[in-house]
């Protein structure tokens, strides 16, 4: 796919009530983090990637309401998500899920070996079906309780493929915040990355970009926390669905933790 970077329709701000009523719920959070690594989970580390996939999510649906609405349509089917994934580079993620979903195939273009021999798509897929798609399923109850909430539905094409990418998408998180436990921060680009999530040990202060940010990670070695989450959504995502998804996790927790 060649992505262009117009805007779709942005999401309504978050209340109280949509802020702690997550669609994907902890329990599935944590078991997708144990699929992927053997540290201990949090419960704020679980609110934290269930309120980014939330976030993702909303902006893909979104996006997609509005694709179909240029054809005064109501229901969404799978050419909407592929219109809000082509307007906006910043929902390309999951991306393990498009070789593996009739949608995509067109779109994912051809890839040659060494020799110029076209590599078909199930050697593309390799032996193994990635964690990420063959648990796709788990999602589907929270998928469409995300489209209720905003105010669309969907064929059910179009839920298999947003199961699916919810699923890679929050694998792929849950790997990298473990290696955010694993390496101290984020190692990339010589930088290392510890937003601060309400109830945990906070980093030393960030710069304005946090990408950029020069921070330890404090905490054990042995379980995953909010910040780690945090931290890894900076590897997965960015501009402004990044400092949204970062946003609306971290006001999330505060509610979560006055709550409590």
């Amino acid at each position: 796919m060649t992505p262009h970077p117009l805007r779709t329709e942005r999401s309504a701000p978050q209340t109280a009530s949509a802020v702690t009523d997550l669609p994907f719920k902890p329990q599935l959070v944590t078991l997708v983090f144990r699929g992927v690594t053997s540290l201990h989970v949090s419960r704020p580390a679980a609110r934290a990637a269930a309120s980014v996939t939330r976030t993702v999510l909303t902006e893909i649906i979104d996006g997609a309401r509005s694709a179909a609405a240029e054809e005064a349509r109501t229901k969404l089917i799978p050419k909407d998500l592929v219109s809000a994934i082509d307007r906006n580079v910043e929902v390309e993620v999951g991306s393990a899920w498009y070789l593996h979903s009739p949608t995509f195939h067109g779109l994912v273009g051809e890839v040659r070996n060494a020799d110029g021999a076209l590599v078909s798509l199930r050697e593309r897929r390799g032996a193994r079906t990635p964690i990420g798609v063959a648990c796709a399923h788990r999602f589907e109850a929270g998928v469409k309780r995300l489209l209720r909430s905003r105010g669309v539905r969907a064929v059910p094409a179009m839920v298999r493929d947003l199961d699916g990418i919810a699923s890679v998408f929050l694998t792929d998180l849950a790997r990298d915040a473990a290696e955010v436990v694993r390496e101290g921060g984020v190692k990339r680009f010589g930088s290392a990355v510890g937003p601060v999530v309400p109830g945990e040990p906070s980093p030393a202060p960030l710069l304005k970009d946090p990408s950029l940010a020069l921070s330890a990670r404090r905490g054990d070695g042995r379980t995953v926390g909010g910040h780690d989450v945090l931290a890894a959504v900076t590897m997965q995502l960015f501009g402004d669905l990044r400092e949204r998804a970062i946003t609306e996790a971290a006001e999330m927790a505060t509610r979560t933790t006055s709550a409590d």
